[in-house]
């Protein structure tokens, strides 16, 4: 039986970083995502040593720049033989300073861009080397705080509040979500998101000024259940908060809405035309 291999981008900390230790002790290989080397190399080494039977491999790559997304993404496909697993949990939370917008590297709306854009590409770009390696799993981190997208202001060029942001970043990747399930039925490829547990203990947390009221591992275990559990491996295209299938927001149901959404997302990532549903 082959050794499974799952990638966690957002793993130096918080829920990824919690992901990868829990999935340490089933053995097998770990692809562990960050921006920064030296965060990145202290937590391989947390999870070599939490997992004496997992192989642990790193990618170095700022998820704000669509460029390096998609360095990256060549690297894995360079490197790795298989890819069972992929956890999309990087996040670009409301900020410290929540009226101040920021631009990702290509000028898009760093919450969007981070939140919606990049696991847009990287899941794109991973889909041969995941169908290849199929049954193969795709895990969307969301949130239970989603808001409708505006589709005259996407950027949010008016009125910017970072949580607002962030709510619709995270209602984007949820309709993402759904239209690669759609696409990919039948493939052995599966595609969920969910809202984890409810403002964790995390640094994105705390830096909003909010107040933490559950931890990590209350995240953790759903997350990986979505990623390991055998009875889901064929339940695709939905919504989990925690352990429970639920519905998102009603604009995620909205077919005329999730197809502006992918127009505009394939125009934003460089892939005019696609393979994603029309209709």
């Amino acid at each position: 039986m082959n050794r499974p291999t799952t990638l966690i981008t957002g793993a130096t900390q918080g829920l990824g970083r919690g992901i990868a230790l829990d999935l340490a002790h089933r053995g097998g290989t770990l692809l562990l995502h960050g921006r920064d080397h030296v965060r990145l190399g202290a937590v391989a080494d947390e999870v070599r040593a939490a997992g004496p039977d997992i192989e642990v491999r790193t990618y170095l790559a700022d998820l704000s720049d669509l460029d390096q997304v998609q360095a990256m993404a060549a690297r894995i496909l360079e490197t790795e033989p298989r890819l069972d697993g992929l956890v999309n949990n990087a996040v670009a939370g409301g900020g410290v300073d929540p009226l101040r917008r920021e631009l990702s590297a290509q000028g898009h709306e760093l919450r969007f861009a981070v939140n919606h854009l990049a696991p847009y590409a990287l899941n794109r770009a991973l889909l041969p080397l995941l169908g290849a390696s199929a049954p193969a799993r795709i895990v969307n981190v969301a949130s239970i705080g989603q808001e409708r997208i505006d589709f005259d202001d996407v950027m949010l060029e008016k009125g910017y509040e970072g949580l607002s942001a962030y709510c619709r970043s995270k209602l984007a990747m949820i309709m993402a979500t759904f239209e690669l399930a759609h696409e990919l039925a039948g493939t052995g490829v599966t595609v969920n998101a969910l809202h984890p547990a409810h403002l964790m203990d995390t640094q994105g947390v705390r830096d909003h000024g909010l107040v933490p009221v559950t931890t990590v591992d209350e995240g953790v275990e759903p997350t990986v259940r979505l990623l390991t559990d055998p009875e889901l491996t064929s339940v695709t295209g939905r919504y989990f908060d925690q352990f429970s299938d639920t519905r998102a927001h009603e604009q995620a149901y909205d077919a005329e809405a999730r197809e502006r959404l992918m127009a505009l997302t394939r125009a934003l990532v460089g892939q005019q035309g696609g393979t994603d549903r029309k209709g």
